[in-house]
């Protein structure tokens, strides 16, 4: 076979294979992400194919996937049982919000909460510190990016010591976002007689296969049932390579959110290990002191459904006066384009708070090319300027707040499990606002004169990246 017939083979292959795969498997939008790929790489288009456009999990992992739907099932109901976790009553504009999510099988709305705000990256560190040293049941931790640097190193001190003193440590950490550390720190923490694991292995084939681009992008902990985490910060430092540092928001929470939050940990730990984790005390049903009605939020693939991406549509269409979404991430789907258009016209001050530099470069110049329509449209564009923007909160009329892992992209929207709390308390929603502020004024407000006048060959490659958005 000539060289030209073996290529047109090959072409031909990939070109139906991709069809198939797409048509049968990938949404819309995805398949016409790979379309262009195809026309221009056929054969790498094809061994692409065969990691990215199949099953997110095969064999025993799937198993897993159906019986830890049904310990979130067994969880939910134990929390509605719980006599200091009955659901709040909730003002009228959000009920339907809260209603959306727990019929999309997650958590319901429990009150009693306290949720404090985290100052800063390095009062995050020395507060989850703290409370590790303080310890003397368990601590779980889930997070992306363990890093072998001076904070990773710190949260292994602290954590040794907690295991010397009979505290049950957990720890997953992802298996790629953890990439160039997790052989150095599981190592060290496995010496400390941790119980650490990576989570979603990267694996092409065998019973524990999932596709590599699916990511365990959550950020939570729990100390003693009692205390918990959740935010945007991973463990690593948070000066980049630039000298520029990360700016992050993270809440520290008490009462029967906390229940939720061992719950997803549970539910993790089970699809990565098979160990049930169903010990009473892991699950604290105490008297609730707090003030806060809070609801637990997790998408991946063991929930049905691309639940934050309803939940993002729930918001912008219930905001009456303002929505401010921050995140280091925005590359949203047409669909939620025309959501925040919708919201401008109907009156709503709509505000984008992004990084005005990214650290991902394709990243950066798909979420470009969606800026021309916005301010069209008439939105605010903050390009946040102090650092690295990597925050993810979304504030809506003073009386509500999504906090939590999720980027404002089709990956973390659809693929990636995340996790994040709705919080339905006006104080709380005053002190993100105040947040809000502070990014805003360290932001330049993006002017539609200014976008427009940028180089055209600035347009084009923000175009060409706009191609592949749903891909990233």
């Amino acid at each position: 076979m000539s060289t030209i017939a073996f290529y047109l083979v090959i072409d031909w292959i990939t070109r139906i294979a991709i069809l198939l795969a797409t048509v049968l498997r990938a949404p819309a939008a995805v398949t016409r992400a790979w379309l262009p790929l195809t026309l221009v790489f056929p054969i790498p288009a094809l061994l692409l194919s065969l990691c990215f456009v199949r099953p997110v999990a095969l064999s025993r992992r799937r198993k897993r996937l159906a019986y830890a739907r049904q310990l979130l099932k067994s969880a939910r109901q134990g929390v509605s049982m719980s006599r200091h976790c009955s659901s709040p009553a909730l003002a009228k504009d959000f009920a339907p919000t809260a209603h959306l999510i727990e019929q999309a099988r997650t958590f319901p709305v429990v009150g009693g909460n306290s949720i404090d705000v985290v100052p800063d990256y390095d009062a995050l560190v020395d507060s989850l510190v703290w409370d590790i040293e303080a310890a003397t049941d368990h601590v779980h931790l889930t997070t992306y990016i363990f890093a072998d640097d001076a904070v990773g190193r710190r949260i292994i001190t602290a954590l040794r010591s907690a295991a010397q003193r009979g505290v049950q440590c957990r720890i997953l950490i992802d298996a790629l976002g953890s990439f160039w550390w997790a052989r150095r720190v599981v190592r060290k923490l496995k010496a400390c007689g941790i119980d650490v694991r990576r989570a979603l292995p990267i694996s092409f084939w065998g019973e524990q296969s999932v596709r590599p681009d699916l990511r365990n992008h959550r950020k939570i902990g729990i100390v003693d049932g009692r205390v918990g985490y959740i935010g945007s910060q991973n463990i690593i430092r948070a000066e980049q390579s630039d000298g520029s540092r990360n700016k992050e928001f993270v809440v520290r929470v008490t009462g029967p959110i906390v229940i939720q939050l061992q719950t997803l940990f549970a539910t993790d730990w089970f699809l990565e290990t098979g160990e049930a984790l169903t010990q009473n005390s892991l699950f604290r049903h105490d008297h609730a002191p707090g003030a806060a009605h809070a609801q637990l939020v997790a998408g991946g693939p063991e929930y049905d459904g691309y639940v934050f991406r309803l939940l993002l549509d729930a918001f912008i269409h219930a905001a009456q006066e303002r929505i401010v979404i921050t995140t280091p991430y925005f590359v949203p789907d047409e669909a939620l384009v025309l959501a925040l258009e919708a919201a401008v016209l109907r009156g709503v001050d709509v505000s984008l708070v992004l990084p005005a530099r990214g650290d991902h470069r394709l990243v950066e110049l798909a979420q470009n090319s969606f800026f021309d329509h916005l301010l069209h449209a008439g939105a605010k564009i903050y390009l946040y300027r102090d650092g690295l923007l990597h925050a993810k909160h979304v504030h809506v009329d003073g009386q509500l707040c999504l906090v939590g892992s999720m980027n404002v992209d089709l990956r973390s929207l659809e693929l990636n499990a995340e996790a994040g709390i709705i919080v339905y308390d006006r104080a709380f929603a005053q002190r993100v606002q105040a947040e809000n502020e502070v990014n805003m004024a360290r932001s330049e407000l993006l002017t539609r004169a200014e976008w427009e006048g940028r180089p055209a060959h600035m347009r084009f490659a923000e175009n060409l990246a706009r191609l592949f958005s749903p891909l990233l």
